[in-house]
C-alpha cells in the first residue's frame, strides 16, 4: 500500500526533527479554526458595518445623480420642443407676412400697369383721333386738289390732242360727272 504523504520541514523554534506543517498539524486545528471564525465574524462586522454602507451610499448617490440627470435632460427636450413649435410657429406667422406683403405688392403693382396702360391707351386713342383728322383733312384737301389737278390735266390732254384749248366750264363739268361715278 501506499504511505501517506507527510511533509518533514525543518522548522527553526519547533523541537525536533521533521515536524509537521503547522496548517497540516492535528494538533493546531481547533485554534486555527477560532481564529478562522474570529477573522470571518471581524471581516463580516467589517463589510456590514463599514464598507456595504459606504457602497450603498455611493449607489445611491449615484442613482440620485443618474435620475437628476435624467429629469433636467428631460426638461431640456421639453424645452427645446416649445423652443422648435415657438420657432416653426415664428416661421409660419412669417411666411404668412411675406405671402401677404407680396400679394400686396403684386396687387398694387398689377392697379399701377393698370393705370398707366389706361393712360396709355387714352393717350393713343387720343393719337388715333389726332391722325385720323389729319388724314381725313388732308384727303379732303387732295380731292379737293385732285378736282382742280384732273381738270387742268384734262384740258392739257385736250389741247394737246385737239390743238386748242377747251372751255374751262366744259372741263370741269366732264372731270365732276367722271369723279361722281
Amino acid at each position: 500500500m501506499a504511505q501517506p504523504i507527510t511533509a518533514q520541514v525543518d522548522v527553526p523554534g519547533i523541537e525536533g526533527e521533521g515536524a509537521n506543517f503547522p496548517p497540516f498539524d492535528v494538533n493546531t486545528f481547533g485554534s486555527q479554526l477560532l481564529w478562522l471564525a474570529i477573522t470571518f465574524a471581524v471581516l463580516y462586522l467589517l463589510m456590514s458595518r463599514v464598507i456595504v454602507p459606504r457602497l450603498s451610499g455611493i449607489l445611491e448617490d449615484r442613482r440620485e445623480r443618474i435620475a437628476g440627470d435624467l429629469r433636467i435632460a428631460a426638461e431640456s427636450k421639453a424645452r427645446a420642443e416649445e423652443a422648435g413649435e415657438a420657432y416653426e410657429k415664428a416661421l409660419a406667422e412669417a411666411r404668412g407676412r411675406a405671402h401677404a406683403l407680396a400679394q400686396e405688392t403684386r396687387d398694387r403693382l398689377a392697379a399701377e400697369a393698370a393705370e398707366k396702360r389706361a393712360a396709355l391707351e387714352a393717350e393713343l386713342a387720343r393719337n388715333l383721333a389726332d391722325a385720323e383728322a389729319r388724314i381725313t383733312a388732308s384727303k379732303e384737301k387732295a380731292m379737293g386738289n385732285v378736282e382742280a389737278i384732273a381738270s387742268d390735266a384734262a384740258a392739257a390732254i385736250v389741247e394737246r390732242l385737239t390743238g386748242q384749248a377747251p372751255a374751262a366750264d366744259v372741263v370741269a363739268a366732264a372731270v365732276g360727272k367722271a369723279m361722281a361715278q
